[in-house]
């Protein structure tokens, strides 16, 4: 997932649906307890990669985001909000035994090291992107990209673009 050489052109996400933002991230608090962060930031790459190479996953693009040296965040890009609980609660994928394995060494430990996650359902009128002399990522890289012509020169005339929403939660 994702190119390497900048874009030359302006261009934009070919965002016609919306799009589910997923953000998550550890802190590790004390470093030297690395029995207790090592597995959960070990477990990461492990199920972004499982997820990678299932095609219908749900899964369209994940970056790491740096944050310091004790904050390790990513975001994902994901089709809907259901592909990502099925996966968070897949008995035969990565996430849920690292998660109860995370659980279970953190009773007693509280404090050591932090984790924190956030979802977003955008529907795809609130969805808006620009890349210049980068190489694409994010949404871009999600969905592929066109040049800003074709959806508007100004931001404002980019959103609102595609007329299919994601589902608000109920």
């Amino acid at each position: 997932m994702g190119a390497t050489e900048p874009v030359a052109e302006r261009v934009t996400a070919q965002t016609e649906d919306g799009v589910v933002v997923f953000l998550i991230g550890m802190r590790i608090n004390r470093w030297r307890a690395v029995r207790h962060w090592l597995p959960a930031f070990l477990a990461m790459p492990r199920m972004v990669q499982e997820l990678r190479r299932d095609k219908d996953s749900g899964l369209l693009a994940a970056r790491r985001l740096s944050g310091g040296p004790r904050v390790f965040t990513m975001i994902q890009y994901w089709e809907s909000r259901e592909k990502l609980l099925a996966y968070a609660s897949a008995a035969d994928k990565e996430h849920r035994p690292a998660w109860a394995a995370f659980n279970r060494r953190a009773r007693g430990a509280r404090g050591l090291v932090g984790i924190w996650h956030e979802t977003f359902v955008v529907p795809a009128s609130s969805v808006e992107s620009l890349y210049s002399g980068m190489p694409v990522e994010g949404l871009g890289e999600a969905f592929g990209v066109e040049p800003v012509g074709r959806r508007g020169e100004r931001a404002a005339e980019r959103f609102g673009h595609g007329t299919v929403r994601v589902e608000a939660a109920s």
